[in-house]
C-alpha cells in the first residue's frame, strides 16, 4: 500500500512539474509573468520587461541602475533588460515589432508621434532637468544674437532646431529673423563636439546637467539659454512610453516598475554617495576609453552631481502641459493643425499608475 501511495505521489509531482514547465514556456513566448522557483524551492512570479533607452546609458538613467544594483527590481519580482540603441531608432516601431516592451523618450517626441497617428502612451516621468540651447559665448551674448547662426541638432535638417532657436530669438524681441537664415549641422547627440570643432555656433536640444559640465571640463567658452525662460515649452524631461495595448496587458508589471523607480529615487536622494558609487562601479572611468583620464573623471563627477537633483518625486504630467506643447508645435509648423485638433492628450498620456 505504501509503495502504491509513493508511486502515485511521484506521478502527481511529475505532472505538476511538467505543467509548470509548459506554462513557463508559453508565458515567456507572450512576454508575460512566468512562474519560477527561488532558492528556497518556493514559487515566485517574475515579470520581464525589455526597456529601450533613448541614448547610451548615462547619469540620466541612474534610477534604473540603482534599481538593478540595489536589488529593488528583484525585490518586486521584476527582471528589467536595459537596451541601448545601436543607432537612432523609432522606439514605437521597436515595441510594435516585439523587440521592446517600453521605451524612454521625451515629451516632445511623444507629442510628435501622437500627432502622426502612432499608437503611443506615456505613463511616467522620471527626470526633469533644465534644457535648451548651448552657444559659443565668443559669438553670442543674448538670444537675439542667435539669428542666422549654425545650429547642431540631431534631427537636422528638419524644422526642430530652428523652431527652438527662433522662438527664443523672438522672445528676446527680434521678430524679423527668417527661418531659412539658420545654418544646419547634424552632429547627432554630440553637441559639445559640434561647438568644440567649429561645426556649429549653437547646439540644441541640450540637457544642462550633461552638456554644460562636459563643455566646461573641456575649457570651452559656452553659455546656456533655458527653454522655459525664452518662450519654449519645458520639454527636457524623460518619460516611459509604450503602446495602449501593451499598457493594458502589462499594467500590473508596469505599476511595479513605477514603485521600483520610486524606491530607487529615494535611494538617490537619501544616500547620494551610494547612488554615485553604483554608477562608478558600472562605468569606471578607466573603461571609458578617453585619452585624458583626468578630464573624463571630472566630466563624470560633475555630471553626476548636476543630475542627482533632477529626479522628481512626482511622476505625473498634466494634460494642460501637453495641450500647450501641441500648440507650440503647431505655431512653429512642426505639426499640422488638423492633426493636433484630433490628438487629445488623454489618448497619449495617462497618470493611472504614476501615483
Amino acid at each position: 500500500m505504501m509503495a502504491e501511495m509513493k508511486g502515485l505521489l511521484y506521478f502527481v509531482l511529475f505532472f505538476l512539474q511538467l505543467l509548470c514547465s509548459t506554462h513557463c514556456a508559453v508565458a515567456e513566448e507572450i512576454g508575460k509573468s512566468c512562474a519560477a522557483t527561488d532558492s528556497n524551492g518556493t514559487a515566485s512570479n517574475v515579470d520581464k520587461i525589455r526597456l529601450g533607452l533613448e541614448w547610451f546609458m548615462n547619469p540620466d538613467h541612474l534610477p534604473l541602475i540603482v534599481a538593478q544594483d540595489h536589488g529593488i527590481f528583484a525585490s518586486l519580482g521584476l527582471e528589467v533588460e536595459l537596451v541601448e540603441p545601436t543607432d537612432h531608432w523609432e522606439a514605437v516601431d521597436e515595441i510594435l515589432e516585439g523587440r521592446l516592451d517600453i521605451a524612454v523618450t521625451e515629451p516632445l517626441h511623444l507629442a510628435h508621434e501622437a500627432a502622426d497617428g502612432k499608437p503611443v502612451l506615456g505613463f511616467m516621468r522620471f527626470l526633469h532637468t533644465d534644457g535648451g540651447v548651448m552657444y559659443n559665448a565668443d559669438k553670442v551674448k543674448r538670444p537675439s544674437d542667435m539669428c542666422g547662426k549654425t545650429i547642431s541638432y540631431p534631427g537636422s535638417p528638419g524644422p526642430g532646431g530652428p523652431a527652438i532657436v527662433n522662438t527664443m530669438v523672438e522672445a528676446d524681441g527680434k521678430l524679423d529673423c527668417p527661418l531659412d537664415s539658420y545654418g544646419k549641422y547634424n552632429g547627432g547627440f554630440y553637441h559639445t563636439n559640434a561647438i568644440k570643432d567649429g561645426n556649429a555656433d549653437l547646439a540644441t536640444l541640450i540637457f544642462w546637467n550633461f552638456e554644460i559640465p562636459e563643455a566646461q571640463a573641456n575649457n570651452l567658452n559656452v553659455g546656456f539659454f533655458s527653454l522655459k525662460e525664452w518662450g519654449v515649452p519645458d520639454f527636457c524631461q524623460l518619460i516611459f512610453m509604450t503602446t495602449p495595448d501593451l499598457f493594458r496587458a502589462r499594467q500590473q508589471a508596469l505599476r511595479k516598475l513605477v514603485l521600483a523607480m520610486r524606491k530607487a529615487i529615494a535611494v538617490i536622494h537619501q544616500t547620494p554617495d551610494l547612488a554615485k558609487d553604483y554608477y562608478r562601479k558600472r562605468f569606471p572611468v578607466e573603461a571609458l576609453g578617453s585619452s585624458d583620464g583626468h578630464t573624463a573623471k571630472a566630466v563624470q563627477e560633475a555630471t553626476l552631481t548636476a543630475t542627482l537633483p533632477a529626479f522628481p518625486n512626482d511622476f505625473m504630467m498634466a494634460n494642460d502641459y501637453y495641450k500647450h506643447l501641441m500648440r507650440w508645435l503647431v505655431d512653429t509648423n512642426q505639426v499640422d493643425q488638423d492633426s493636433a485638433i484630433q490628438t487629445d492628450p488623454k489618448d497619449y498620456w495617462t497618470n493611472d499608475i504614476a501615483w
